[in-house]
């Protein structure tokens, strides 16, 4: 059965597997719905705060000022969250958007802070382009300046990816306290690997960090947590099955990811992308053996062109949208999210065949 369902994918069983995918799509809507149909409590809430949310947005008054403030920062917020749950919460392979979208972001706002001598452009939330201050004096730019201007939504993308962490464990839990035995690849292969003596690089990780997690508790967590961690599913897995308190394992996953690993991300995006590490990756490129030169034109070329939308608020010198570097990053981000989506297709797909096989077990 392992072997058909791995033949579920769009590639190879197109019709069934979006048809496989539409039927897990209603099942987990009808579930959902039920779930919160059953909890009165929680539509009692949403129904007030909606209710409060809707008076404060339509009635008028010196409360508007403060509304609309909350609502920019709320709509920055929950966008940063949203792609850092994205990018943890285990659909497909798990979309990068630190490498897409956050990395990116302080990348731009280093430039800026450099390139404008100032990191008083607006906050958070930005316009759609950030511009260097028509006044304003310059001020001393260093790391923790700029990190003091992208911290918000740092944090918020850790946060996001703490929160995708999650599943696996309320999964593993769920599957301990009702006694059944946990039908989860991954926790299958770490039970195997146990009982094996001549083991790879890769086995011999998943194993240490399983017994990191159940040795050390919060800080072996908090340890797996602050550091880039392929394997980290596994230690939701393994705080679930041995029944680790939530607040334990999701306070240290929250304090590892979304404080420690992303302060050490912050501090690499904005080393790498400092004035003079910049020209130091120009000349880099330039010197790259025969195809040195071709790459060099067109990367100098869009950071002149960022650099004059910085002073010209946009309107001068044409958005950088033609330069070839501009280009291929579209292209890659569009080969990204689309690989991710028929992830989620083929992956939905998968676990509707699973649920099937095994309910024709349990009959």
């Amino acid at each position: 059965m392992a072997s058909e369902r791995e033949t579920l994918v769009l590639w190879r069983r197109p019709l069934t597997t979006l048809l496989y995918f539409t039927l897990q799509l209603i099942s987990e809507a009808v579930r959902l719905t039920t779930l919160l149909l059953t909890n009165t409590t929680l539509i009692l809430t949403s129904v007030v705060l909606s209710a409060v949310v809707v008076a404060a947005l339509h009635f008028e008054g010196p409360h508007q000022v403060y509304v609309s403030v909350l609502q920019d920062k709320s709509a920055w917020c929950l966008y940063w969250l949203g792609l850092g749950v994205l990018s943890s919460v285990g659909f497909g392979t798990g979309l990068h958007t630190f490498l897409l979208y956050l990395g990116p972001h302080i990348a731009s706002v280093t430039i800026a802070a450099w390139e404008c001598g100032s990191t008083h452009f607006p906050e958070p939330p930005y316009p759609a382009e950030i511009t260097c201050p028509e006044s304003g004096g310059a001020m001393s730019i260093n790391l923790l300046a700029i990190m003091s201007k992208v911290r918000l939504e740092a944090f918020m993308w850790g946060a996001g990816t703490a929160l995708g962490e999650l599943p696996p464990y309320f999964m593993a839990r769920a599957a301990r306290l009702s006694g059944q035995q946990l039908e989860d690849e991954d926790f299958n292969e770490l039970e195997e690997i146990k009982e094996k003596d001549d083991l790879d690089l890769w086995s011999r990780a998943k194993l240490l960090m399983h017994h990191l997690v159940e040795k050390a508790g919060f800080f072996g967590i908090l340890l797996c947590a602050s550091i880039p961690n392929p394997l980290f599913d596994l230690a939701g897995l393994t705080c679930g099955h041995f029944l680790v308190p939530f607040t334990t394992f999701f306070g240290a996953t929250l304090i590892g990811k979304a404080i420690v690993k992303m302060h050490i991300q912050m501090l690499f995006v904005i080393f790498i992308f400092t004035k003079h590490h910049l020209e130091a990756l120009e000349n880099l490129i330039a010197s790259i053996p025969e195809i040195g030169p071709a790459l060099h034109a067109p990367f100098v070329d869009y950071m002149d062109k960022q650099k004059l939308k910085l002073h010209s608020g946009g309107k001068e010198g044409g958005p950088p949208t033609d330069s070839m570097v501009s280009k291929c990053f579209e292209i890659f981000l569009f080969l990204m999210i689309g690989y991710f989506v028929l992830s989620i297709v083929n992956s939905m797909a998968q676990q509707y065949h699973k649920d099937v096989v095994e309910k024709k077990k349990a009959q």
